[in-house]
């Protein structure tokens, strides 16, 4: 959040700041109330404290970072941010083409940096101007070419290397963590997220939603099946926080090094935390599942979004438009 301070003047509400010549700036608000004072006092500032000649792409991350807060993406950004701005930093909005971006693309994958990096540092760019314009920082926003989203990975576990996982994880909390991937088909953040207040295993309900719906990535409630119950039983027994996901009566923020750990142990190679949430998926597709119910459980917005990454491990769902095709026994029958 930029340094605005709100206050009252003449009966209403204003906004203040210093500005970077130390000049106290105040301005007078329109809102009748402290609440819509504050949101009104954001877009005053923003649009006062334009640069001149108008902000450059610096100035629209700084106030698109800010906006996020502590959400999962502004801590992307902090990373992101260092290519981008060194390529884009200093020009305004206005003086962004195509070809920027396709040069951007040729340095980093230069530097061998992936396509699907770059697709997502672009994509970065793309959402910061896009705010840019919405709070009136800019007129209008540029487009932004992005190269191709690379084809998802592969590679997914079968029901043997699963079990191998789960035997190789010897902390507990690593071996509840995995089970729960598995079971839920959830993303890592929402596992390590989860309180025993989200989780009802009378009714046999894992709810991975946040209250305050803190991230923008979808998220499910899911029923338990017999792995994730007898699992959840076990450690709510000898639970000591509030966290599903504990370690010597802490908080758990990263299983990256057990999960490792339990892959070597394994003899699993090419395996990340996110195959789990892959290797759910793929397993529910193949074995049947309708592509609406796994969308559900993905907590996907869509429909569209599962069978575009999905659909080919489910070739059965095409197996009418495959017998039109069957032109041999067709003519068998007529015969």
């Amino acid at each position: 959040m930029p340094d605005i301070s709100i206050g009252r003047f003449r009966g209403g509400y204003c906004v203040y700041w210093r500005g970077d010549d130390g000049n106290r700036k105040r301005y007078q608000l329109k809102a009748c109330t402290r609440k819509a004072a504050e949101a009104e006092a954001l877009d005053v500032y923003r649009q006062q404290s334009k640069p001149k000649g108008g902000a450059t792409v610096a100035d629209c991350w700084m106030v698109y970072r800010d906006s996020l807060g502590d959400r999962p993406t502004g801590g992307t950004m902090d990373y992101t941010g260092k290519p981008i701005l060194a390529h884009f930093g200093e020009l305004r909005p206005d003086q962004i083409n195509r070809d920027h971006c396709l040069r951007y693309d040729e340095r980093r994958t230069a530097c061998g940096i992936s396509s699907g990096s770059v697709h997502t540092e672009l994509g970065h760019l793309r959402s910061t101007l896009r705010y840019a314009e919405k709070v009136g920082m800019i007129d209008r926003a540029p487009y932004i070419w992005r190269p191709e989203k690379p084809t998802p990975r592969e590679r997914f576990l079968t029901r043997n290397e699963i079990t191998g996982l789960i035997d190789a994880a010897s902390a507990p909390h690593i071996r509840l963590a995995i089970i729960l991937l598995l079971g839920t088909a959830g993303r890592v953040g929402a596992i390590l997220d989860l309180e025993w207040d989200r989780v009802d295993i009378e009714q046999g309900i894992i709810n991975l939603r946040l209250p305050d719906g803190a991230t923008r990535k979808g998220r499910a409630s899911v029923p338990m099946n017999g792995m994730t119950r007898g699992a959840l039983q076990t450690a709510r027994d000898a639970a000591l926080t509030d966290y599903v996901v504990e370690y010597a009566g802490g908080r758990v923020k990263s299983i990256r090094k057990g999960f490792q750990n339990a892959c070597t142990r394994a003899g699993l190679e090419g395996v990340t935390i996110h195959t789990l949430r892959h290797s759910a998926a793929v397993h529910m597709v193949s074995a049947g599942i309708s592509m609406h119910k796994v969308s559900q459980y993905l907590g996907h917005s869509n429909t569209q979004i599962t069978e575009r990454v999905y659909a080919r491990f489910a070739p059965s769902h095409m197996q009418d438009a495959a017998d039109v095709l069957n032109f041999t026994e067709i003519k068998k029958t007529r015969g």
